[in-house]
């Protein structure tokens, strides 16, 4: 195959008609040979936060000098950015190698896989033939019955924040949600888990005891920022001074709380990592999305808030450098998501909002109706023709001394991205 072939056969599978289940990695892991066994893992379920914890963890691992694997979804710009080896993605050869590898075993199942099952499998079989040291590993969704939980024992299990997200596969309550990642936890692993809402932390407690894993609450408050500005923050960890990351978002000293943790944990199991080596990984840390900031004047920012809890961290985050009135959203939503939940927290922020249709066909809310849900929060809402449209609209109504912030979901990140390359603002 060549790499349209490849995508093509990759993203043609349909998830939505499989039920969940590890029924199918199994079957297709058996037929590979389980590459799975033969790694190590760090891995990562949650709501929000998992994939900020991921580039963190591997930034550091690698300044360390080990050979490390991160697997992350879904991808932002382009499908390579899924599976990194210290910061580099995979290349397209190595994408058509896979499928080809792959599909006879697909073709052979008797129930085809899920387009992320068979991206868990080309990463499982990726990261075998480089040889990897470690591998931070994302869950796509839920935890227990999702296709990376096919994998042994992990070295640590880090627990993120739990928030209402795909409620209809996960459950209603934030409990029942937190019942399904703690799958994660398996016997003997450690168990990092994130100060939140306390009968969360008591299932992935609960979990842990049932299971024979060792759970470690975080520490947030260990964590003091000592600077931030649009660029980086800075900030104290116990005998750790002036560490620093290029991730501006408030809500990742939260975060970092968790990376801190399950690095003290790694070195405590004979992982050999320096203070420098920490200190060097935070500062190099990429993590494209997440409160990014695209360019200044104005200040455009970009993040991949898309439910009620991430929506909230962001607006959190606006609230350090900018007063009520003064931010103009550019905002796309999927038709399923909560917005009655998800825009309070940012309405008094609102100058003015600018819906946008996301490029998702058939699960995407057109720009009309978003702005009718808009319209009655009291806010000036136009509806764009077409996400160029709206980034324009968006830096005319700004100025230069103005700010945009572009939220609401992850497949809308390309199109602005794209959209201001054009427009020759960046």
């Amino acid at each position: 195959m060549n790499i349209n072939e490849a995508l093509e056969y990759i993203h043609g599978i349909n998830w939505q008609s499989r039920e969940p289940g590890l029924q199918r990695i199994n079957e297709l892991m058996d037929m590979c040979g389980h590459p799975e066994r033969e790694l190590k893992f760090i891995h990562i379920a949650g709501t929000n936060g998992k994939g900020s914890t991921a580039a963190m963890l591997a930034a550091v691992l690698a300044q360390a000098g080990y050979r490390t694997g991160l697997f992350t979804s879904p991808h932002i710009y382009k499908f390579n950015e899924r599976m990194q080896i210290n910061g580099e993605y995979i290349t397209d050869e190595d994408i058509c190698a896979l499928a080809d590898y792959i599909k006879p075993f697909t073709d052979k199942m008797s129930e085809a896989p899920t387009e992320f099952e068979l991206i868990s499998a080309i990463g499982f079989e990726y990261f075998k033939r480089q040889k990897v040291d470690i591998v931070v590993l994302e869950v796509g969704l839920g935890g227990e019955m999702d296709s990376t939980n096919v994998i042994p024992a992990p070295e640590v299990a880090v627990l993120a924040a739990i928030g209402l997200d795909h409620t209809g596969l996960l459950g209603n309550t934030l409990p029942e949600i937190a019942r399904e990642k703690a799958g994660i936890i398996k016997a003997g692993c450690d168990a990092v888990i994130y100060r939140q809402d306390p009968e969360v932390e008591q299932v992935f407690i609960d979990k842990c005891k049932e299971v024979g894993a060792t759970p470690h609450l975080c520490q947030p408050e260990e964590v003091i920022r000592t600077s931030i500005d649009l660029d980086r923050q800075t900030f104290d960890y116990k005998e750790y001074k002036g560490l620093s990351i290029p991730l501006t978002g408030a809500y990742q000293l939260k975060n970092l709380s968790m990376v801190l943790k399950t690095i003290e944990i790694l070195t405590k199991k004979g992982y050999n990592i320096k203070a420098d080596d920490l200190k060097a990984g935070l500062a190099a840390t990429k993590w494209p999305c997440r409160f990014e900031v695209l360019k200044k004047d104005p200040v455009f920012i970009i993040d991949g808030a898309h439910n009620p809890q991430g929506i909230k961290a962001t607006a959190d985050s606006l609230r350090v450098f900018y007063k009520e009135n003064s931010v103009i959203f550019l905002i796309g939503v999927m038709a399923d998501k909560d917005l009655d939940t998800m825009i309070p927290y940012i309405k008094d922020l609102a100058k003015e909002f600018i819906a946008v249709t996301p490029d998702y066909p058939g699960r995407a809310m057109e720009a009309e109706v978003l702005k009718e849900h808009l319209a009655k929060y009291n806010a000036s809402v136009t509806a764009a023709g077409s996400i160029k449209e709206g980034v324009s609209l968006a830096l005319e109504k700004a100025g230069k001394e103005g700010a945009v912030c572009a939220l609401g979901s992850l497949y809308m990140p390309i199109d602005v991205k794209r959209s201001l390359e054009e427009l020759d603002v960046v």
